[in-house]
């Protein structure tokens, strides 16, 4: 029996995310947090015939404590979305608080579940979340992870542009530095199989893509549907 929570499900992530682990066949209990809207949501994937039996809670009448015992893994998606104008240090005086506080739970309700972050900035919020675990001496560094697949399908689908690569997917391109502008580098001579990218096109490749979608995207983040849908397959 696996049971999955998501702390953060009414939100722009959370519903799909929330939606892709109702119909997976690996997850036999989900539950829902949020601070807002988490009936309604948990309504409608309720009428998803799968195997997954679901329940959504708010912050009143203990409703972290419920959604997380019994936790096997806990995805926390919750916060704000990076909008046009914010650096990271913005994002991450509104989400640190909030990452806090959902682990403070998580350390007490389910301390054994694998804990994954989704919350920007990773690099930032990951950290916090294991010294709250290390003050409640609970840490297991095998048991926390920031993800960033979202980086590594990035890189995938940008390389088709330039290499003639068919199909995306069957490219593996390693990601590495974390979830930040500053840091991130993808590592193109590693992809297998291997590819040929003209040197002129590096800079675009690793450097723009990334801000042209934060400034020119008002729509549905449809980049964290993807995210999402692979992390479940990849467990």
């Amino acid at each position: 029996m696996v049971k999955a929570a998501v702390l953060g499900a009414s939100g722009g992530i959370g519903q799909p995310l929330s939606l892709l682990l109702k119909a997976c066949p690996l997850v036999d209990e989900l539950a829902l947090y949020d601070v807002v809207n988490t009936p309604g949501v948990t309504a409608d994937l309720s009428h998803i015939s799968s195997v997954a039996k679901i329940s959504g809670y708010l912050p009143k009448e203990d409703g972290l404590k419920h959604a997380l015992t019994g936790t096997d893994v806990v995805v926390i998606p919750a916060g704000i979305p990076r909008k046009p104008g914010m650096t990271r240090d913005d994002l991450f005086k509104v989400n640190a608080g909030i990452v806090r506080d959902l682990v403070k739970g998580i350390a007490e309700f389910s301390p054994k579940a694998f804990v994954l972050i989704i919350s920007n900035p990773v690099n930032s919020t990951v950290p916090i979340a294991a010294e709250v675990l290390k003050a409640a001496g609970v840490f297991d560094p095998k048991r926390l992870f920031g993800v960033t697949t979202l980086d590594v399908v990035r890189a995938e689908t940008f390389v088709q542009e330039y290499s003639g690569q068919k199909d995306p997917s069957k490219a593996q391109i390693p990601v590495v530095g974390g979830h930040s502008g500053e840091t991130i580098v993808p590592l193109f001579s590693k992809a297998s199989p291997s590819l040929n990218i003209p040197a002129d096109k590096y800079d675009a490749l690793v450097n723009r893509k990334s801000q042209h979608i934060v400034f020119s995207s008002n729509c549905f983040d449809f980049r964290s549907v993807d995210m999402v849908c692979r992390c479940p397959i990849r467990w």
